[in-house]
């Protein structure tokens, strides 16, 4: 087990083995989305409350998903490369950072659209969406840090920190609806019970999220490769792979 541990964590057959997974994983995350998508969008009832304005969910809660667990991958990799000092680790948390910002942004950004026709407003110090804001900073803070600092491993270490140190804020985003009085409406989604939504609602947003997912593994795959790359731009396997067939 520990052999094929270490085995995962060579930047060489991380990248031949991962290239085989990018066309199933680019495949599966289209059609899924997709079809969510239309399923979403053109199919799905109408809201008795909120009318058309709630389709914005099948983007919405699949990003906030994902820019949740995005976050927990990135800590993960921080802790295993400062543990482990396995450069992969380190590569895939440097990778995972703009994605999950960028997924914490669309979240903000489709709240935002969401919430003035609910609220009549684009913005309020909701708990849950300052608390998203705040993981937002905490996305943009490890970037920044990534490439604050001359040497590599001060970067790397001092992202793994900040990363750990965040992960407070996770389940504070996800429990905030239950500790404080918030405009945000509940989970619709929870695994101790059954999904608050129509099963005709809830069945493309389902796919939506998995498609979410692919995307997301698609993306982080492609990210990690770069980020391999420069990194390793003068390993011998590497100089291999640029020259012509």
């Amino acid at each position: 087990m520990w052999q094929w541990f270490h085995k995962l964590g060579s930047p060489r057959w991380f990248y031949q083995i991962s290239g085989k997974f990018l066309p199933w994983l680019a495949l599966a995350s289209m059609v899924l989305i997709v079809t969510g998508v239309v399923w979403g969008l053109a199919f799905a009832p109408e809201d008795a409350r909120q009318g058309n304005s709630f389709r914005i969910i099948y983007i919405h809660v699949p990003a906030s998903f994902l820019a949740l667990a995005g976050y927990y991958v990135m800590a993960a990799a921080g802790a295993v490369g400062m543990i482990w000092k396995m450069k992969l680790a380190d590569m895939v948390m440097v990778a995972a950072a703009p994605l999950g910002a960028a997924l914490t942004f669309i979240a903000l950004f489709t709240g935002a659209v969401w919430g003035k026709p609910t609220w009549g407003t684009y913005w309020i110090w909701d708990a849950r969406i300052t608390s998203m804001l705040v993981l937002l900073f905490l996305y943009i803070g490890i970037i920044a840090l990534s490439r604050s600092f001359s040497t590599r491993e001060t970067s790397t270490r001092a992202c793994a920190i900040l990363a750990l140190v965040g992960t407070v804020n996770i389940p504070i985003i996800y429990k905030s609806v239950d500790w404080w009085y918030t405009l945000h409406q509940p989970a619709t989604i929870k695994l101790t019970g059954a999904p608050s939504m129509h099963p005709d609602m809830f069945k493309p947003l389902l796919v939506m999220i998995l498609g979410f997912y692919c995307f997301y593994a698609l993306v982080l795959l492609l990210n990690t490769r770069t980020e391999i790359l420069l990194r390793e731009g003068r390993a011998t396997w590497v100089k291999e792979l640029a020259q012509p067939k």
